[in-house]
């Protein structure tokens, strides 16, 4: 990643976590780490259930040295891959990380903070169930549920289109 997507990422972050932890209505434990680490940033809640749950937001597409014009796409996954932190955050009183679902929208950065309120409401609803209604999307998303695995996944329009209209070349065969 160029040091200007690693700078924009980790103000992203810091953003978006920040006004999720103040929008969720339950402590949110953030944790920083460098953009381009292994150990992603993410904030962290326990739910209703006394289940761990966490967002965490990356590129999964961004320019670099190589390959500078390709496009800078993010994903923002809830519960998904965190089978390193689970150990590692169980805690008192907490029955471990919850799998009973995983969520991944892949947006644009610009799209992200314009999404942060339906992010918070999805993480509601899941955690309350039919108490509360699932809210409405700013945009119609492309949703690919995935029930053995009782996971989903969603696209912006924005992001699709960015995504189908980027150039592959030699270098990016080499990452596949």
């Amino acid at each position: 990643m160029t040091p200007e997507t690693i700078r924009t990422i980790s103000q992203l972050r810091h953003e978006f976590y920040s006004l999720f932890a103040a929008s969720l209505s339950t402590p949110v434990n953030i944790t920083n780490e460098k953009a381009y680490s292994s150990n992603l940033s993410r904030a962290s809640w326990i739910d209703a259930k006394q289940q761990l749950n966490y967002v965490c937001i990356y590129a999964y597409t961004a320019p670099d040295a190589l390959v500078p014009e390709r496009p800078f796409i993010l994903r923002v996954a809830i519960n998904r891959g965190a089978d390193v932190i689970a150990a590692a955050k169980r805690g008192k009183g907490n029955q471990g990380l919850n799998r009973k679902w995983q969520f991944e929208l892949t947006l644009l950065p610009e799209e992200l903070l314009e999404f942060l309120p339906w992010v918070v409401g999805l993480v509601k609803f899941y955690d309350r169930g039919a108490a509360l209604l699932l809210p409405e999307p700013p945009c119609s998303l492309d949703l690919q549920p995935d029930n053995r695995l009782s996971f989903h996944s969603a696209w912006t329009p924005r992001a699709s289109d960015r995504f189908s209209q980027r150039i592959i070349s030699p270098s990016d065969l080499c990452h596949v």
